[in-house]
């Protein structure tokens, strides 16, 4: 989303800067100037998408962790899954989780890709940063 205003921005910076190109400065003021207002605009947006796309998100862990019942159910997390994602957490493998849960690969890769649909997350990572902020897990 930042990348779409960041080309809007673009582009609407460009087209103000024609239009008092053409409309007031034309014969006043030298191509180097509009070089440089170009350069600066595109510098300060740069700068501005940077941060906003590199800032760390906060997770607020004060006090002691309360599972957000609400947030299971809102997305539809069921206790296996939720116990699944736990064990993700920890870092464990595939082979890992279905030997610790007594079943077979197959249901653990199922679980894993609910998990990962349900939480709008592309790789366990995700699922395990975002599922910390919605405090499904420690």
């Amino acid at each position: 989303m930042t990348i779409i205003i960041y080309g809007l921005a673009m582009a609407a910076l460009l087209g103000l800067l024609k239009v008092v190109e053409y409309k007031y400065f034309v014969r006043d003021i030298p191509l180097d100037f509009y070089v440089g207002v170009v350069a600066i605009m595109f510098t300060a947006l740069g700068i501005w998408a940077g941060l906003r796309l590199t800032r760390p998100k906060v997770i607020d862990r004060s006090g002691p962790f309360v599972l957000d019942e609400s947030a299971l159910q809102r997305l539809g997390i069921s206790k296996r899954e939720h116990e699944v994602l736990g064990l993700i957490a920890g870092g464990h493998s595939n082979q890992e989780i279905a030997d610790m849960l007594f079943v077979s690969m197959p249901t653990v890769k199922t679980h894993v890709s609910n998990v990962l649909a349900k939480l709008d997350a592309g790789r366990r990572t995700e699922a395990v940063r975002r599922a910390k902020e919605l405090r499904l897990i420690p």
